[in-house]
């Protein structure tokens, strides 16, 4: 008889999350669609600021700075949304920067597969400057999209195919 009460204990609550967890009242689905809204709306906002502040840095500086600046901001960041706003800077920049000679030598052409090489040389760029994380990786990898998109000259590390 315990053992049906204690199970009827642990059921019938469990039930009732379930049930109203498939029908969700109106009130709490127009809380999450506001919810979600607001998120959608912050993030639209802080991906425009980022670009926005990309381009101010672009103005006067050239892909090598834009690059620098990027790495030595992002140096000590954790979390995706770091990682992303920084990415978003980086690329604004250094489609609105002077180009520098020799930017995209030795960069490795961008695959949506990395080879192990690509990430190697990703890896040590980010070592070289000190700076640890796989965020950092994702900011190198930035680099070869924008060098492997505007049909810059690559030297070494990769084939433009």
């Amino acid at each position: 008889m315990l053992k049906k009460i204690i199970l009827a204990l642990v059921l019938i609550p469990v039930l009732m999350g379930l049930f109203l967890w498939q029908v969700q009242p109106a009130w709490w689905q127009a809380m999450q669609a506001e919810w979600l809204a607001d998120f959608n709306a912050e993030r639209a906002e802080q991906a425009e600021l980022w670009r926005d502040q990309g381009q101010a840095f672009a103005r006067g500086n050239g892909q090598t700075a834009c690059l620098e600046k990027a790495l030595s901001d992002f140096d000590g960041c954790t979390g995706f949304e770091c990682t992303v706003n920084h990415g978003r800077f980086l690329r604004a920049c250094l489609e609105a920067a002077e180009p520098d000679e020799g930017f995209c030598n030795d960069v490795p052409a961008f695959r949506e597969e990395p080879t192990e090489d690509d990430k190697s040389w990703a890896k040590h760029a980010c070592w070289d400057r000190n700076i640890r994380g796989e965020g950092c990786r994702l900011l190198m990898r930035q680099q070869q999209l924008f060098c492997s998109s505007t049909g810059a000259n690559v030297t070494a590390g990769g084939d433009k195919g």
